[in-house]
């Protein structure tokens, strides 16, 4: 008898998109399925320990910017101008007439973009490639490529100074290295249940990181669905950035893809996992801590879906109310860097596009009671 053709995981995963995200994204899946398909831009993550300012001005040289500078400087100019309305609605003797803000734009003037965080990307359109990052005379590297969405749960967490921080999901350690720049991480729990992985978090670490920061952050490779039993309701901010179908990778790479037929159970049991580790993470947030969960899946039974199971079971079995908190002022802040879903029920969801080729990138922010 002859043996069937083995079909690449590639096809099964677009074949299983093509099926499942046409429904959900409908007109703006055909453009998405290209982008996807093509090759991902990247963003330079600003190494904050080596020559930054130096470093700065040769990437702006490039005509790249830093995208994070630019929000931050949008929302000062928002803010400046909700400041001008007032003391001009003062001076014509309204009295106790509040100037009406909108939603977006009062949750600006309370949580401000972090903007210790500097990523650079070249503008929409334009497809040019940074060269690999260099050392410094002490053998600290430039810049981390990555894709630019993966700082937007990182941004979203805005991690205050002396904050407690858990990473749960660390490896391989773009979202941890950029916590670091921050330079708010009063202690920073880097953790992955994987060693292997988590043997790829302490080289980048070693790369980007000094010594004496470095030894400031405690690496762990433990379950993290079990974290509630080693150090529940500890810290200020949780980021839980869960394993998934990792979309962008399932369509493009044969290699440790999630749809070859000996991993279905396991895919099949991902959002299970990832209800486990988002449940671990709520549990190890203080009471009015907060917690941002992520993936880079467009698949609602990976994002939305969770989400509010998460939100229930807090609830039912654990008597813990968890609330959502709304992002949509990111849709307006990066708007020039990423294309957004607009219709995302819960959290924000960064759709690929020809144009701007990051993501996909799902996060949403809770905040426990």
């Amino acid at each position: 008898a002859t043996t069937a053709p083995r079909i690449p995981a590639t096809r099964l995963a677009l074949h299983h998109f093509d099926t499942t995200y046409s429904l959900q994204l409908q007109e703006h899946w055909p453009a998405v399925r290209a982008a996807m398909l093509c090759e991902q831009k990247y963003g330079a993550l600003l190494n904050n320990f080596t020559s930054a300012d130096l470093i700065a001005q040769e990437l702006e040289l490039i005509s790249a910017t830093d995208f994070v500078s630019e929000a931050a400087r949008k929302a000062q100019r928002w803010q400046e101008g909700v400041e001008v309305e007032r003391r001009n609605t003062s001076l014509e003797g309204s009295g106790g007439d509040r100037v009406m803000v909108s939603t977006g734009m009062s949750l600006l003037l309370r949580a401000p973009i972090n903007s210790n965080i500097k990523c650079y990307t070249f503008p929409k359109g334009d497809i040019s490639r940074f060269r690999p990052a260099w050392p410094d005379s002490l053998g600290i590297l430039s810049y981390y490529l990555m894709d630019a969405a993966s700082l937007l749960p990182v941004l979203a967490l805005s991690v205050q100074p002396g904050n407690l921080v858990l990473d749960l999901c660390a490896a391989p350690g773009g979202k941890t290295l950029a916590l670091l720049q921050t330079g708010a991480c009063g202690r920073l729990a880097a953790n992955d249940i994987s060693i292997s992985r988590t043997k790829r978090l302490y080289h980048i670490l070693n790369s980007y990181i000094p010594k004496e920061i470095r030894e400031t952050v405690s690496i762990t490779s433990h379950d993290g669905r079990d974290w509630e039993k080693l150090q529940g309701g500890a810290f200020h901010k949780v980021l839980v950035d869960v394993p998934c179908t990792t979309d962008r990778h399932s369509v493009m790479e044969e290699e440790n893809n999630i749809f070859h037929k000996t991993r279905t159970k396991e895919r099949q049991m991902l959002p299970m996992v990832q209800l486990q580790l988002l449940m671990a993470g709520i549990l190890a947030a203080k009471p009015e801590g907060e917690v941002v969960y992520s993936t880079c899946s467009l698949s609602p039974l990976q994002n939305e879906h969770v989400v509010e199971r998460a939100i229930d079971i807090a609830e039912t079995q654990f008597n813990i109310t968890v609330h959502v908190e709304d992002l949509s002022h990111f849709r307006t802040l990066f708007q020039d860097t990423f294309c957004f879903f607009s219709d995302c029920r819960l959290g924000e969801l960064v759709l690929p596009h020809l144009t701007a080729n990051f993501g996909p990138m799902y996060f949403c922010k809770l905040r426990r009671a």
